[in-house]
């Protein structure tokens, strides 16, 4: 028998260690390393010998003999916008990873969604955080109680792995991955060694029994899925729940879709009677807008989503040697970029001053396409000018100062027609009566924006 000796594992991204440190050298987490007992690794060669005198030949078919046609039938959610995301809705036996920030709505979504499928399925739903009182409260409020939907509280991953296996229920949701516990493990809930075993053991029950298997997952404060990478690798789907907990709108987007596309996103609002999807999110971001120097329509994609939102800027004097930079839903290091690609290619000094830029509603754009919009806003505020009102922008600003090209400019322009627009401020490349083709930012801003 191989003896047992003692190993640290790093919390974060897994690395081993043979000796404790304060500090993991692979993801530079503090203090992440907790010891474990290895009884294998010492006897690893023999394993591995073990393992190929053992093993035997794989039987194997042309790909051409393989049958392609998926039948299997999808689960609705009663949320036209989030079946989208799925690839048409849940599959029969597929494991889904909902991950998202403490109080963003995870479980009140998936109440509303366990409400919807248990009227034609049995639905289980398994809550390791949350008392039985705490589900009944929320379900009475967003009226999802039925006969069908069944609840347990439990934070063993044997007996829920059971549970699943059984095959009795077509939707079990696990609330959360974190909570669990495997009875051959000695570490605690929510480590490295926890997650991803009590996952396997959930997607093997999954894929024996065909039961779907929701599994909700923790973020980290940077807002990153916690815990091992492999367990994103080992779902089928990974769903990232996004959004201001206190108000604004809330976006789920599909980082992984084995079923679908990663590229759509679902938005929802939320009030007291749970979330609901948004049919038009642009007339409701630019409801209550006031057309002001700093003000700026951008013409932005959410998935394959055409929507317009109002990117605000706010430039003063700075108090201080040091000008202070602050984003509200746009990426601070890309904000610095182009705050240095219009002092270098314009004639606006920006160094003494503070900039603050806002998307309004609670979004966050990751779209390229933003950047002119955010240097309109920028040299609008600091010029004290207003752009006109008719006008939405959207176009990629390089580092020479250049407009470039913009994904999907067709259907930016005909959200923009829709809603009442006259034109459209884009790149050259763009071919439509709506656009004003500009190639260069600092000529765009002396035509449309300077004193």
């Amino acid at each position: 028998m191989p003896k047992s000796h003692i190993e640290f594992v790093c919390q974060e991204c897994g690395a081993v260690y043979r000796n404790w440190t304060g500090r993991c050298t692979s993801c530079g987490a503090w203090s992440s390393l907790l010891e474990r007992f290895d009884e294998a690794s010492r006897d690893e060669k023999s394993a591995v010998s073990r393992g190929r005198a053992s093993g035997k030949t794989l039987d194997y078919v042309s790909i051409k003999d393989l049958d392609v046609t998926d039948d299997r039938e999808r689960l609705q959610t009663g949320f036209k916008d989030f079946d989208h995301v799925l690839g048409g809705g849940i599959l029969l036996g597929s494991v889904l990873l909902l991950a998202g920030q403490p109080g963003i709505g995870k479980s009140t979504l998936l109440m509303q969604v366990c409400a919807t499928i248990a009227h034609n399925h049995k639905v289980l739903y398994i809550s390791g955080e949350e008392s039985a009182g705490q589900v009944k409260m929320r379900a009475t409020r967003l009226n999802a109680e039925d006969e069908n939907l069944k609840f347990a509280s439990s934070t063993s991953a044997n007996d829920i792995a059971k549970t699943i296996e059984s095959g009795e229920f077509d939707l079990v949701i696990v609330d959360s991955i974190q909570t669990m516990t495997l009875a051959e493990i000695a570490s605690a809930p929510g480590s490295i060694s926890q997650v991803t075993n009590s996952g396997n053991l959930f997607i093997r029950a999954a894929k024996l029994s065909g039961t779907s298997v929701i599994i909700v997952g923790h973020v980290t404060k940077e807002g990153t899925l916690a815990g091992p990478k492999v367990l994103e690798h080992l779902v089928d789907v990974v769903l990232q729940f996004e959004g201001d907990r206190y108000g604004g709108f809330k976006i789920i987007r599909a980082a992984k879709n084995r079923f679908g596309s990663t590229s759509e996103a679902a938005i929802f609002s939320m009030d007291q009677h749970g979330l609901s999807e948004v049919e038009n999110p642009s007339a409701v971001l630019l409801a209550e807008r006031q057309n002001t120097d700093g003000s700026i329509i951008l013409a932005t994609l959410e998935g394959t989503r055409p929507i317009l939102v109002e990117i605000q800027a706010l430039v003063t004097p700075t108090n201080f040697g040091y000008p202070k930079r602050t984003a509200s839903g746009f990426d601070i290091n890309r904000l610095n970029l182009l705050i240095a690609v219009v002092e270098k290619r314009t004639k606006l000094k920006l160094g003494d001053k503070d900039i603050f830029v806002n998307v309004v509603g609670g979004l966050k754009i990751r779209d390229s396409a933003a950047d002119l919009a955010v240097c309109l806003a920028i040299a609008s505020a600091v010029a004290g000018r207003k752009l006109s009102e008719d006008f939405v922008v959207f176009g990629e600003v390089g580092l020479g100062g250049e407009v470039r090209s913009a994904y999907r400019p067709d259907q930016r322009i005909a959200e923009a027609k829709k809603l009442g627009f006259a034109h459209a401020i884009a790149p050259a490349t763009v071919k439509d009566p709506f656009v004003i083709q500009v190639k260069d930012l600092r000529q765009t801003l002396i035509e449309y924006v300077n004193e």
